[in-house]
């Protein structure tokens, strides 16, 4: 019923980055270990931070308006990666994408606004 021949090529490729992605990932680490380059002793052990031991748990939890920060951060980026398309392509699309893109970066405002009154830039 179905002609499952043309998705040899697609098993294929896939096949092929499989094969080559686990080579990239293991070959590594059995060289390392055939060529005496894995000798691990206390101080190749240790953890290393500035030149200087940690002095702090490493698992120890941030604080939740940094993670606030970086999403704000994402969100605004990624509207600058929006607006240079746009901006190149402007004039041939016509008064569709620039209200589109105006509708886009209203709710950006509107969003930054938000976060501003609730207090989410403000660091302590």
């Amino acid at each position: 019923m179905f002609d499952l021949s043309h998705y040899l090529p697609i098993l294929m490729f896939l096949g092929v980055a499989l094969l080559l992605s686990s080579a990239f990932v293991f070959l590594p680490m059995i060289v390392g270990r055939l060529t005496g380059a894995h000798q691990p002793t206390e101080q190749k052990l240790s953890e290393y931070e500035c030149g200087f031991p940690a002095f702090e748990d490493p698992r120890s939890q941030f604080d939740v308006r940094f993670y606030l920060i970086a999403i704000l951060f994402i969100i605004f980026d990624l509207e600058a990666a929006f607006l240079y398309p746009w901006a190149v392509s402007v004039f041939t699309l016509g008064w569709t994408a620039w209200i589109s893109m105006m509708v886009f970066i209203a709710e950006l405002a509107l969003g930054l606004v938000y976060a501003w009154k609730k207090g989410a830039l403000d660091w302590e």
